[in-house]
Order: structure tokens, then sequence, then C-alpha cells
């Protein structure tokens, strides 16, 4: 109980900082210590389904506590969630059909070229596009940024975000982050706030979904819930203190730490 309590904090705590969730600790660390720790062995699916479910508690303790700091733009979130929460209901049920090595090798060269963007973002051109839907942040200091977001791509992205969180279990703030701030502009912190908004209805919907399958565990799930409570309020807590240059690199080493994780293991 008290690993699992560890798990869910140290996860949940890093994953609201850089807004990925928490996942990708989550289920490798299952399906590591499933045998040797916990005496049961845990499949993916049943890893995946328990992640999500974490993910819920964690999301949700986050965004609550970004919403009362003013970062999180719950409207960007709820209009990416028209896409990203139905298809996170695809996505989980389809975890069992995958191959899980081959789609997360892919999946892992996939978050290296996105950490290659992201570190060459200040060289690449931004989008000079008419957004249709336009929003503007005011930091402490004063200064105004505009960010935005057409319809189309941003539900797209949405469902290839939620269709991921269920299938791995991981999120999906993986893709949503380097999208928010290659594509749209958005203000890292503000990415990082929405990204946690988004990934509580993508990890709603896809846990339920689990859930109904059997693909499920409620000791695991409530033993790691007060762990991810508090990372998720600890999480964004630090956040805060962190500047905007800072915040990308720690996301950039994080995914680049995951993704060599996902090819190699």
């Amino acid at each position: 109980m008290l690993v699992l309590f560890a798990l869910g904090l140290v996860a949940s705590t890093f994953g609201a900082i850089v807004g990925l969730g928490g996942g990708v600790i989550i289920v490798p660390a299952l399906l590591l210590l499933g045998p040797s720790m916990l005496g049961i062995d845990v499949d993916t699916t049943l890893a995946v389904g328990v992640s999500l479910g974490v993910l819920v508690f964690t999301s949700l303790s986050s965004t609550l506590t970004f919403m009362r700091e003013g970062k999180t733009d719950l409207r960007s979130a709820l209009f990416f969630a028209i896409s990203s929460g139905p298809m996170s209901m695809v996505g989980a049920s389809l975890t069992s059909l995958f191959n899980p090595d081959t789609f997360r090798r892919a999946f892992g060269i996939f978050m290296l070229l996105m950490v290659v963007l992201l570190l060459l973002r200040s060289r690449i051109k931004p989008y000079r596009g008419q957004w249709r839907y336009i929003r503007t942040y005011t930091d402490a200091s004063g200064a105004t940024q505009q960010y935005g977001y057409n319809a189309l791509p941003a539900l797209l992205i949405g469902g290839v975000v939620g269709l991921v969180a269920g299938l791995l279990g991981i999120g999906g703030g993986v893709l949503l982050i380097p999208a928010m701030l290659l594509l749209f502009s958005f203000p890292p912190h503000i990415a990082t706030a929405t990204s946690m908004g988004v990934i509580f209805i993508s990890a709603l919907l896809g846990s339920a979904v689990h859930l109904y399958r059997g693909e499920w565990d409620w000791v695991l799930v409530l033993s790691l819930a007060p762990g991810a409570l508090i990372g998720g309020w600890l999480g964004a807590i630090i956040s805060r203190r962190i500047g905007s240059v800072l915040l990308v690199r720690i996301m950039c080493a994080a995914l680049l730490f995951f993704a060599c994780r996902m090819i190699l293991t």
C-alpha cells in the first residue's frame, strides 16, 4: 500500500508539473512491480485501465488548482474534449487488439520527433494564418500573448489525443502539449493547465470503458488514488514557480526519457 501511494504521488506530481498526466510512469511501473511487489500479474490492458482510473484523480486535483490560479483555458479544454472524450472510449476498447510492443516503439519514435520540434520551435516560423477562435493571456509581468486555433485542426488533434489516451493509458498530453505550443502558440503554463483539463475528460470516459470490460482492479486504483490527489495538487503548485523556458525544457527532458523507454523496453 505504501509503495502504491508513493507511486501515485510521484507519478501524479511529475505529470501535473508538465501536463502529461502521469500515466507514462504508472503503466510501466505496474507492469514491472506487479509480480515482485504486488504478488499479481498485471497485463497491459489492466495496467492501462488502472492508469486511466488514477488519471481521473490526478487531473481533477490539478485542474481545480490551475483553475483557481486562472491558468486553465476551460473553453479550449472543452473544445478539444469534444473529440478527445469519445475517441478515448474507442482507444480503450481497442487496447487488447494491438501488439503493445510494436505500438509502443512506434509511438516512442513519434515522441522523439515531438522533442526535436519543441527544441527547434524558436527557429520554426510560427503559423501566420487566421485563427477562428482567438484567446489572450496576460502574465504576472503584464505582458499579453495571443493564441488560438481553428475548429477542424483542434478537433482532429483532440481525437488523436483521446485515442492515444484510451489505448495506452498515458493521458495524451505527450501529443496535446506539443500541438498547443507549436501549432496554436499557447503559452507553456496555459498549455500545461489546459492539457490536464482535457486529460480529465479523456481519462474519465476511457476508464469507464475499461471498467465495463473488466480491465480494472479497485484495490490498485483506490491505493494509488490518494497519492494521485495529493500529487495533482502539488504538481500544479510547483508548476507556477517554474519559468516558461525551464518548463519547456523539463517537458522535453520528460518526453525524451519516456520516448527512449518506449523504444528500448
